[in-house]
């Protein structure tokens, strides 16, 4: 199936009941679920991500088209579970232990799961324990923390270290205050400026699931 130019103009711009009404007429033909995923919607939020990297799109844009795209995806979500699709890899998000911000934090859980991750919010105020229990008892593939206070951003070091013992599992940090030199600093897998650049760092550091 070749791209659903409408569907995909529709997620860009945030239009939710657009979406809603492309999507379900699509599936009403017995369109392909997943090909309408893959092939309209998560490029939709891709180029979103893209011109957020570029400074030509703002938090406000982000998060309409991240509303429409989880409209579809509401409608979509059923048939994937009920044909047996898996999703693309599972992580777990949080900010770290004495940051309360999470703004970002949500706009990379979103820009996660729009391109097709399992994502396990944890929330803010973070601790090392709290990550381990993502990964030992929910089974994230990868552990992502963000910081908004340089005060905060401190104690990503201890996570890093948290998980010497996990080399298979990566740690990729973000935040205002937090470089790609802090990252290589502490010894971290990835970093991401933003939010579309957090996705890259996971497509990178995670196995696409079977």
């Amino acid at each position: 199936m070749a791209r659903n130019e409408e569907l995909y103009n529709a997620v860009a711009a945030g239009k939710r009941r657009d979406v809603q009404r492309i999507v379900q007429e699509c599936l009403d033909r017995e369109g392909d679920a997943l090909e309408l995923l893959n092939e309209s919607m998560i490029p939709a939020m891709q180029e979103v991500g893209e011109k957020f990297s570029r400074g030509e799109a703002f938090i406000p844009e982000m998060l309409v088209a991240a509303r429409a795209m989880q409209a579809g995806v509401n409608l979509i979500e059923p048939i994937l579970v009920k044909s047996g699709h898996k999703a693309t890899g599972k992580v777990c998000i949080g900010a770290v232990k004495g940051d309360l911000h999470d703004i970002g934090k949500n706009l990379v859980a979103i820009m996660l799961r729009s391109a097709g991750y399992e994502v396990i919010d944890l929330g803010t105020d973070c601790d090392v324990d709290k990550f381990r229990e993502a990964v030992e008892k929910q089974g994230a593939q990868a552990v992502l923390a963000s910081a908004l206070l340089s005060t905060t951003m401190s104690y990503m070091e201890k996570l890093v270290e948290g998980f010497r013992d996990r080399p298979d599992i990566p740690v990729i940090i973000g935040g205002a205050p937090v470089t790609e030199e802090f990252a290589e600093q502490i010894g971290a897998a990835g970093y991401g400026k933003d939010a579309g650049a957090a996705v890259h760092a996971v497509r990178r550091l995670v196995p696409a699931s079977a």
